[in-house]
């Protein structure tokens, strides 16, 4: 008898996930891309090495995609459930963590806090405007510094003087850090003031008015952190909890979605032959009115399989008929 499995497709600006779960919702194969600018590339590349590891017993019943390439990545996969990353997020830690009441979330290029009640999204902010609230401030300052992004959170925890870095504007942060070098001050201390301004700048952008509640989660790359975990609880005055499968959140949270979505009836996914097929996209403005809409097209082996972004549904509706 075949084993349903699950997957999750997370394709965001910075990383493209995948997350398999078992029909009991368990985890059973993670996999961590660079989108690079490609999404497709990424996708494809997910479902190769997805290929080589699943044993002929194993079929993928349900697919879900949620990121800022959500639609796309539905569009290739035949995807059941396309739900945005609030949605996943939130699903995903209240799987992990039971009874959770708020979820700090950081990736490469936006940082999100969700406040759940009784397993319900009640408030969320999300900041996709400035990185010094994200993990590229953090990439950017390791550089700087020339100490590899992965050692940052041990150096961090051997601070004892943590120095004060304006952490605002990833500009003025940068600044401040070389004149803080300059005065003598350690790495470590450097470090684990660039995580507590991090935290500071994430805090002051996205908590204010915002009823944070313990438990509280920590999901998203950035949470791989150490040294910005404990300036989070620093801060709080709250425990945090970062779940093992914190880097695929995301990912993990659309294949429990779709799980739910798909139940007794067939899947739509296209399949892992999708990998190899030939598929391209583009964008183009339609100058039919003055809305000026930006249409998104996909085309697969050359002919059209999705278009978005009109108003007046004119190219989507086309391309849904020619798909037909």
């Amino acid at each position: 008898m075949a084993e349903k499995l699950y997957l999750g497709v997370d394709v965001g600006s910075v990383s493209t996930n995948l997350a398999l779960i078992d029909a009991g919702g368990q985890l059973v194969y993670s996999s961590y891309l660079r989108t690079r600018g490609q999404p497709i590339r990424a996708i494809k590349e997910g479902l190769r090495e997805l290929g080589r590891v699943l044993s002929p017993r194993q079929v993928i019943a349900g697919v879900g995609s949620t990121g800022s390439g959500r639609r796309l990545a539905a569009v290739l996969l035949g995807a059941d459930v396309v739900k945005n990353e609030i949605t996943a997020h939130a699903v995903a830690a209240g799987h992990l963590c039971p009874g959770v009441n708020t979820v700090l979330e950081i990736g490469g290029q936006d940082s999100k806090l969700i406040i759940l009640r009784h397993g319900v999204v009640v408030d969320f902010a999300m900041n996709s405007v400035c990185a010094a609230g994200t993990g590229s401030f953090l990439d950017q300052q390791a550089a700087r510094l020339g100490v590899p992004i992965e050692e940052f959170g041990r150096l961090a925890l051997r601070s004892r003087n943590p120095v004060r870095i304006a952490g605002r504007c990833s500009v003025f942060a940068e600044s401040d850090m070389i004149h803080k070098q300059q005065l003598g001050n350690s790495i470590e201390d450097i470090i684990a003031g660039l995580c507590d301004a991090l935290v500071r700048n994430y805090l002051n952008n996205l908590a204010k008015g915002k009823d944070i509640r313990p438990p509280v989660v920590f999901q998203g790359g950035v949470a791989a952190n150490a040294g910005i975990k404990r300036a989070f609880e620093k801060a709080l005055g709250l425990e945090v909890t970062v779940p093992r499968e914190h880097g695929v959140t995301g990912a993990l949270g659309a294949a429990l979605l779709a799980r739910a979505a798909v139940k007794d009836r067939p899947t739509a996914f296209v399949g892992l032959a999708v990998s190899e097929m030939d598929h391209a996209g583009r964008s183009f403005y339609c100058t039919d009115c003055a809305n000026n809409c930006e249409i998104v097209e996909v085309t697969c082996d050359n002919a059209v399989v999705a278009r978005w972004g009109d108003r007046c549904g004119k190219w989507s509706a086309a391309a849904e008929a020619g798909a037909g």
